[in-house]
């Protein structure tokens, strides 16, 4: 077992406060059945570094409070941010990795406004994932484009899928 340094700890720290900020900063396309949770963007940080989960988990959780359905978002939000880390970390192919969130945040928080606020099932899965995609995609491009430049992985000390091609 590795151990964790204060360097882990900032890091992971600056990871959650600002998945947070840019959460907050844009509330209105934040939450709710149709959201472009630019935040989002960050999970992609768990392809090149593990450990950078935690940080997103706890950013989730901290932004999902401020949520309509709080308590609630809090509990399926970072459940679905949770099994998007999970196999976006396993993943070898960054396209592949931008899939776990679409499609655990597509159905895990399409059933919460179901349930919770009443709206259609299908529909809400139908808008978080496209919305989710659409975020996926961005960030995508923007991996790809950073992974030109030396800086980048050696500025978020990656550890892994450092020659990554797709």
């Amino acid at each position: 077992m590795r151990k964790i340094t204060t360097k882990d700890i900032v890091s992971n720290a600056l990871i959650a406060a600002l998945y947070v900020v840019l959460t907050l900063i844009t509330y209105p396309i934040s939450y709710q059945g149709i959201q472009f949770r630019f935040a989002e963007v960050l999970v992609l940080l768990c392809f090149f570094r593990k450990d950078y989960s935690i940080g997103l988990i706890i950013g989730c959780a901290i932004a999902n409070l401020a949520s309509s359905i709080g308590l609630v978002d809090v509990g399926f939000g970072t459940l679905a941010t949770v099994i998007a880390c999970v196999g976006i970390m396993f993943s070898k192919h960054l396209a592949i990795a931008c899939l776990f969130p679409v499609v655990a945040n597509g159905f895990i928080v399409g059933f919460e406004l179901w349930k919770f606020l009443g709206a259609p099932f299908w529909i809400s899965v139908g808008t978080v994932a496209a919305g989710e995609f659409a975020v996926m995609v961005v960030g995508y491009i923007l991996f790809m484009v950073l992974k030109r430049r030396k800086t980048f992985f050696d500025t978020i000390r990656a550890n892994q899928n450092i020659a990554f091609k797709w």
